[in-house]
């Protein structure tokens, strides 16, 4: 919700935005109606909204042009290993990271590495589509000058903040939790006695 809430107050004036048909045609334009992380043909396979940075504590990624893409369904849930990580190894982002498992760092049982052998067997080639859909990739970003600007001082703020505001919110949700059995505690206690008594 916050990331929402941020998404439409930054995009507000911008030229463009993610809800109407027109940048929906835009983004499938820019890839040739192909999913931007496997090349896969969108017209014959199930297609999602996707975020190039995840909406999530640890990418804050938002729903911005610039952001937001068309990717099949399989490429969206893979990629979601990477963008769930607090910490990553391959690149600075989950999408960079996704797209960086060519099978040359990661240990055999890497399941993204896998992933990606099963679109493309051949070592070469996979490394060269995984390289060029990085490039198409970041050269689409770089097309959205008002994303491009604000991106860095969110990205350098806005993860400790969600971090702290999803902290801030299990607490409360366990103290309230844990009043709502201490309020309940009495008016249970009695019905369980009241039970062994009639079974005696």
């Amino acid at each position: 919700m916050c990331l929402h809430e941020l998404s439409r107050r930054i995009s507000q004036e911008w030229p463009i935005t993610v809800d109407g048909e027109e940048y929906e045609r835009l983004v499938r334009q820019s890839f040739n109606n192909h999913c931007p992380y496997c090349s896969c043909d969108l017209t014959t396979t199930e297609s999602v909204i996707e975020h190039l940075d995840g909406m999530n504590r640890y990418r804050a990624g938002l729903h911005v042009p610039g952001n937001v893409l068309v990717a099949c369904r399989r490429c969206n849930g893979e990629k979601r290993r990477d963008d769930s990580l607090k910490t990553l190894l391959l690149a600075g982002s989950g999408w960079e990271s996704f797209l960086s498992h060519d099978g040359s760092r990661c240990a055999s049982a890497c399941r993204t590495c896998r992933y990606w052998e099963s679109i493309w067997e051949e070592r070469e080639k996979r490394r060269l589509r995984l390289s060029e859909n990085l490039r198409r990739l970041r050269s689409f970003r770089n097309t959205f000058s008002e994303f491009e600007e604000v991106l860095p001082s969110f990205k350098a703020t806005q993860p400790a903040l969600l971090a702290k505001l999803y902290c801030d919110c299990q607490d409360f949700a366990e103290r309230e939790i844990k009043s709502i059995l201490q309020r309940f505690g009495p008016v249970l206690k009695p019905a369980t006695s009241s039970r062994k008594k009639s079974r005696q």
